[in-house]
């Protein structure tokens, strides 16, 4: 049966792999045929190679009330309600997910997401009404615009933990602290087709308030900063790798930061760079272990709340001017080091807490 009746299937394939990622539900549901194409591997490899993959921005960010009157009397309410919004930056789309079962009261307090294939993938965090924490994993497909449960994260409490993903199939956790505030050196790996997790060879440090990227080009899984149990909040300079291949953990990086600082801003480079941050009021990168400055931040953004790479060339940072001021994003082309303003609807200007890039 032809995909679309009187066109050749490659053609039909050609149409198909220009669908916006919100319109995937309803392409899924007109017939067996579209639905089994779109859900193959190969269907996203080819969007890819033709360039029409969307990179989307996911953010856990506050809900913003519009009512002008009541937003000026609960401007800096110590109780705000978190959702997931969808930023498609190229476009400047917005949009906002369902939330998980059981979560229509707001998002879980800290939790950490990250995208592997068609799933966004949200891991424990605190229950915004009881503050307790969680190692639940709920997991939202982009093909069925559905949640399903996964299997809760093992090894007892874990809070402000390091999550990255090698955005194909696995999740990587390490560090945080437990309901003891005690720093962790453990660290998993979840299979999220699999819907398995597997403990992975401990750090070689105690990390709490860490931050993790996945290195593509080395397969590695690095994480960066944070602080053992007696230094409570005093950041330190290290990182530590672990190698996929060998199931091991490099040597301990003393000095990889220039400064002992939150390392919450930290990303992927990918591009030659190893890794890019904000640091003071400017964007840096390390490239040939040597951290160099490439741009000022806008003068709107003061407190940087998150920045994704792997945008074509540039980086996004999103931010605000101060406590309780809306936020915003800017754009940063990495070759002439110009920013743009990303435009965010009167919505999508919540304080952000944790976010990640899909490319669907």
């Amino acid at each position: 049966m032809d995909l679309i009746t009187g066109l050749p299937d490659d053609v039909a394939m050609d149409c198909l792999i220009r669908v916006s990622f919100d319109q995937f539900p309803t392409v899924a549901s007109v017939c067996k045929n579209w639905k089994a194409e779109i859900e193959m591997p190969e269907f996203l490899r080819r969007r890819r190679s033709a360039g029409h993959t969307q990179k989307l921005i996911v953010m856990v960010q506050a809900r913003v009330n519009l009512d002008k009157r009541v937003s000026a009397l609960m401007k800096g309410s110590a109780n705000p309600i978190y959702r997931l919004s969808v930023c498609e930056a190229n476009s400047g789309q917005w949009t906002e997910l369902p939330p998980p079962p059981g979560s229509s009261g707001g998002l879980p307090m800290f939790c950490q997401i990250a995208g592997v294939g068609y799933d966004l993938v949200l891991i424990g965090g605190w229950d915004p009404n009881s503050w307790k924490s969680s190692n639940s994993v709920f997991i939202y497909n982009f093909m069925s615009a559905k949640w399903r449960r996964g299997a809760d994260m093992p090894g007892g409490a874990r809070t402000f933990f390091a999550c990255a993903s090698d955005s194909e199939r696995v999740v990587y956790v390490a560090g945080g602290h437990d309901d003891e505030k005690n720093a962790l050196r453990s660290a998993l790996s979840y299979d999220v087709a699999r819907d398995e997790w597997v403990t992975l060879p401990d750090m070689g440090r105690e990390r709490d308030e860490c931050k993790a990227v996945f290195h593509r080009e080395s397969g590695k899984f690095q994480v960066i900063g944070g602080y053992c149990t007696q230094m409570q909040g005093r950041f330190e300079r290290s990182a530590e790798a672990f190698d996929i291949a060998s199931c091991k953990w490099d040597p301990v990086e003393e000095e990889f930061l220039e400064s002992a600082t939150c390392p919450r801003t930290c990303v992927n480079g990918g591009d030659g760079r190893k890794v890019y941050m904000c640091k003071g009021g400017d964007v840096v990168a390390l490239e040939d272990d040597t951290w160099e400055t490439l741009a000022t931040l806008p003068p709107e953004i003061r407190e940087v709340a998150y920045m994704s790479s792997g945008l074509e060339g540039t980086l996004v940072v999103i931010g605000s001017s101060g406590y309780a001021e809306p936020y915003m994003g800017f754009v940063l082309d990495l070759k002439s080091n110009s920013w743009r303003k990303l435009e965010s609807p009167m919505g999508h200007t919540g304080h952000v807490q944790s976010g990640c890039l899909l490319e669907i």
